[in-house]
């Protein structure tokens, strides 16, 4: 990171806790230079970034103010909303990503070139040679037998018990997370959404006349959990939908000890919690927990599915639903009847080998090292105008730009240079990120799309010194 970087950090630092307060003067370029031990250039580049970032500005012959906006009181992280309504915006922007002419960073899944698609369709060549006329009836809810036993023999490597009695097989996790709030909701009952969220979750509550109390996240720490509880006493919350392990949009996984107090929270106030853990596999290290190991009793339902890990296309999910297994079969009979027999049948031939295995090991690692290097160009890119987060696991990037800047502008910009982005009017129902953005990490970038990028990050700089000038 450049020096003026690491300074302009040290200084936001600051006046997060308190050492500048709002409206207060900072020292000069010259004396920040003698207490920083960097030069006047430096020190004179980081105020420029902190100005154009809109935490400090100029005054003409006075040096620089801070003008960082009022930290919002504590009862400000948590807002609710009777109504839901996001799906007209999330069909533009899945329409965009399904052209093939786009250089898709707004996609939600990783890369297709990095499923292993040989393997796959052999797999699926023997189940169709081994399917027999009673297969749909075997794999009704709450699904294939094997299929069920093979995941929750995967659960118990990361260190959760679960038993395959529990899990039902979905279409995808979507159906797995609708589901398991039907199953513990009725229509006009309250739910707490993070925000901001994966927009599946808002279509959801949408679609079954579900109340929101969102409670905002950050993108380094994760949920207010003082925030949380808040919002399980003021309102009669019926389930908590939440993100535990490289959370959609943002990317961040939280620490066993914030998981553990969740679980906590969650059985004190009576919440069930519905866990959407579909990015669990593409961990960098080690196996993140999900919040549900912490409350192996309690009233909980992970969610999950192998569209992000291995193949989108089969949307095969499933819900360890707990106490709950039945109601979820009950609703899944009442809407989809059941998943594909001959796509579990598939899974079930591909998952009994070590191929899967292998397979994650080198996705992992693919990941890993195209999510570092599409941060370090967008850092590059944007260092002086907008903070890009980047977490170990998963392939999000969370671009946080001035909060001046409106991040439809730079969607429709993109749009035109052949790009999607994800802007964060997708995954909020206030206005609260429009300067944000998700970019999918997972692909390759060769010259002709860092072409594309530097092009669309110039536009951001652009905007980014419309606003502030």
């Amino acid at each position: 990171m450049a020096k003026y970087n690491l300074l302009a950090e040290q200084i936001k630092e600051q006046i997060g806790r308190g050492v500048w307060m709002d409206g207060e003067k900072l020292p000069s370029l010259r004396k920040q230079a003698e207490q920083s031990g960097y030069s006047l250039m430096t020190v004179l580049h980081a105020y420029q970034m902190l100005e154009s970032q809109g935490v400090i500005r100029s005054l003409e012959r006075s040096g620089y103010i801070v003008t960082l906006p009022s930290k919002p009181s504590s009862k400000q992280l948590v807002q609710t909303t009777d109504a839901v309504s996001v799906n007209d915006f999330v069909f533009e922007v899945l329409q965009a990503s399904r052209d093939t002419r786009m250089f898709s960073l707004g996609f939600a899944y990783p890369d297709p070139s990095l499923y292993p698609r040989q393997h796959l369709n052999k797999s699926l060549i023997s189940a169709a040679k081994q399917i027999s006329l009673t297969s749909a009836l075997d794999n009704l809810p709450p699904g294939n037998p094997e299929l069920r036993q093979l995941i929750a023999k995967r659960y118990a490597a990361r260190g959760v018990n679960i038993s395959p009695d529990e899990i039902v097989i979905t279409a995808g996790a979507l159906e797995a997370l609708s589901l398991s709030l039907q199953a513990c909701t009725k229509p006009g009952d309250w739910v707490v959404l993070e925000s901001p969220t994966f927009y599946g979750a808002m279509q959801a509550m949408q679609r079954l006349g579900l109340k929101a109390i969102t409670v905002t996240v950050s993108p380094t720490s994760g949920i207010d959990l003082a925030a949380l509880e808040r919002a399980f006493q003021s309102h009669p919350v019926k389930a908590c939908w939440l993100m535990s392990s490289f959370q959609n949009p943002l990317g961040y996984c939280l620490t066993d000890d914030k998981k553990r107090s969740i679980a906590a929270l969650l059985q004190k106030y009576s919440v069930a919690l519905i866990e959407d853990d579909v990015y669990a596999e593409l961990y960098a290290d080690s196996p993140p927990l999900p919040v549900k190991a912490f409350m192996p009793q309690g009233n909980s339902m992970l969610c999950a599915s192998f569209s992000k890990s291995l193949v989108a296309g089969f949307r095969i999910g499933w819900v360890a639903a707990g106490t709950r297994a039945l109601d979820v079969q009950k609703q899944q009979v009442m809407s989809t009847l059941a998943t594909s027999a001959p796509i579990q049948l598939s899974l079930v031939d591909y998952l009994s080998t070590k191929n899967y295995e292998l397979h994650l090991k080198q996705l992992r690692k693919q990941l890993r090292q195209r999510k570092h290097d599409m941060y370090l160009f967008w850092q590059e890119l944007l260092a002086d105008v907008a903070r890009v987060h980047m977490h170990e696991g998963g392939y999000f990037l969370w671009v946080e730009c001035a909060t001046h800047v409106d991040s439809m502008d730079i969607y429709r910009e993109a749009l035109r240079l052949n790009i999607t982005i994800a802007p964060g009017k997708l995954f909020c129902l206030t206005d609260e990120f429009n300067h944000c953005f998700r970019i999918n990490g997972s692909f390759e970038l060769n010259q002709p799309r860092r072409h594309q990028l530097r092009k669309l990050a110039e536009f951001i700089r652009q905007c980014s010194r419309k606003s502030a000038s």
